[in-house]
């Protein structure tokens, strides 16, 4: 089992936050998009420490795939090849109100996000001209100028989080991997992830093997019960 820690968010903290995290022997660090960006701070930490990166989530309706992949396309370069780009939906309110945003279909729009930086990622390491054509997003130009060329530690993985069985057989049919959302039980985990999951993953032809899976939970912890 890998453990990931969230790192502190404000870019006058991210160092040292890093820094104690690696000091206790995680594996990572993720970002949340709270109250400040969701990439600078992982961008500090790919500088200070050797962990695994990853955004929990960056909201991916307000923003375009071709910000995302540039965005995620350098963090993998910093980091030596570190970096996941987890990717999720937020609420109506949040989007409408908030990032001023359109909110429609919000499992259909956030897996064509997955998909569409996925495309841009793979016309890069060329392995196919970049045209994609789907409901939400069309990205069909790249000229030579605008074209970053492989990444020197390959794309970095695409993940997608998801709480209810729409929006996980989305991300198992199209993302590299489930980030599960933390406000979960054993019950509904069993008895509605799984079995999307599942769906999800037949509808790609692919296995859990090919898949992953990251669990989340919150936890608080102190030697006493005043220290939690």
């Amino acid at each position: 089992m890998k453990v990931h820690l969230q790192v502190e968010g404000s870019p006058l903290r991210a160092r040292d936050s890093a820094r104690a995290i690696a000091a206790l022997g995680a594996d990572g660090i993720f970002s949340f998009e709270g109250p400040h960006d969701v990439f600078v701070p992982l961008v500090l930490a790919a500088a200070e420490t050797d962990l695994h990166l990853m955004t929990n989530v960056a909201i991916a309706g307000p923003r375009s795939p071709l910000h995302l992949a540039h965005t995620a396309y350098d963090l993998q370069a910093l980091s030596g090849g570190r970096f996941r780009l987890g990717l999720g939906s937020q609420i109506r309110v949040h989007i409408e109100k908030r990032y001023g945003s359109r909110w429609e279909r919000p499992a259909a729009r956030t897996g064509e996000s997955v998909a569409a930086v996925k495309a841009i990622l793979a016309a890069w390491e060329g392995h196919a001209p970049l045209d994609f054509r789907g409901e939400f997003f069309t990205h069909t130009l790249m000229p030579p100028t605008f074209d970053p060329g492989p990444n020197p530690f390959g794309p970095p993985p695409v993940l997608m989080g998801a709480l209810g069985p729409v929006m996980t057989r989305t991300a198992a049919a199209v993302a590299d991997g489930l980030l599960v959302m933390p406000f979960n039980s054993a019950t509904h985990f069993t008895g509605r992830t799984v079995p999307a999951l599942r769906r999800g993953l037949a509808d790609s032809g692919r296995t859990l093997d090919e898949f992953e899976v990251v669990a989340q939970a919150m936890v608080a912890l102190g030697r006493t019960a005043g220290e939690l």
